[in-house]
């Protein structure tokens, strides 16, 4: 079994912001290690442009500490042009607000992707493919609060399945029948699923599928 963190290394060159989950790691994070005085104000690290030339990984996660909805145009200019300059490293966004953000053009080397975690988010995937033009999209169900029944998941390029993980009040974890119906309808759309190592124990060892896209350095599915 695999992390996925050992195929997708995170650059966060912006950290903060204002969306406020009561689950989010990367505040709670901050609120120990105060990387930022305000996690609700989103802080741009320009000094960190120059890590998207690294060559050493094929596919980098920079929404890690941020949410792309909090990124102001400037940043996303800066951004997109230096991917533009890596045409063979993938990099990848999420959002939980994809209604907040209107993108006409993308690098095609981008992955862009919404967090669902429960049936009521499902809409947050029409907005994904209605507002960003995209060459890749991607979604990630983690934390999972619900089974989110019948997905459309046309022009999906990925999928992710997770689980909340910490010691929150009120922590719920995933059920084994939220996710399998998850990776039976992206079976039936040949779309590669990765579940998360923090399913285990949910799931059995040998219940694991853990795919990524091709682009990811060449992994196969």
């Amino acid at each position: 079994m695999q992390c996925i963190k050992d195929t997708i290394k995170n650059i966060n060159i912006v950290i903060g912001c204002s969306i406020g989950c009561s689950y989010c790691y990367a505040r709670m994070n901050n609120n120990r290690f105060h990387t930022i005085d305000d996690f609700n104000k989103p802080v741009f690290f320009e000094n960190k442009l120059k890590m998207l030339d690294n060559k050493r990984h094929t596919a980098y996660l920079l929404t890690g500490q941020s949410d792309l909805s909090g990124w102001n145009e400037e940043w996303k200019d800066k951004v997109f042009s230096k991917m533009k300059e890596n045409k063979n490293t993938q990099y990848i966004f999420l959002t939980k607000r994809p209604e907040n953000i209107k993108l006409k053009e993308t690098p095609d080397n981008g992955w862009f992707g919404v967090t669902v975690t429960s049936s009521k988010e499902k809409t947050r995937i029409d907005y994904l493919r209605n507002n960003i033009k995209a060459k890749h999209y991607h979604i990630t169900f983690e934390p999972m609060f619900d089974d989110v029944g019948k997905l459309d998941l046309s022009n999906i390029s990925w999928i992710v399945i997770g689980t909340e993980t910490g010691n929150r009040k009120g922590k719920i974890s995933s059920k084994r029948e939220w996710v399998f119906n998850i990776y039976n309808q992206a079976k039936e759309k040949n779309i590669p699923v990765f579940m998360k190592e923090d399913l285990l124990g949910i799931l059995k060892e040998d219940e694991f599928v853990q795919e990524f896209p091709k682009e990811f350095g060449g992994i196969e599915w």
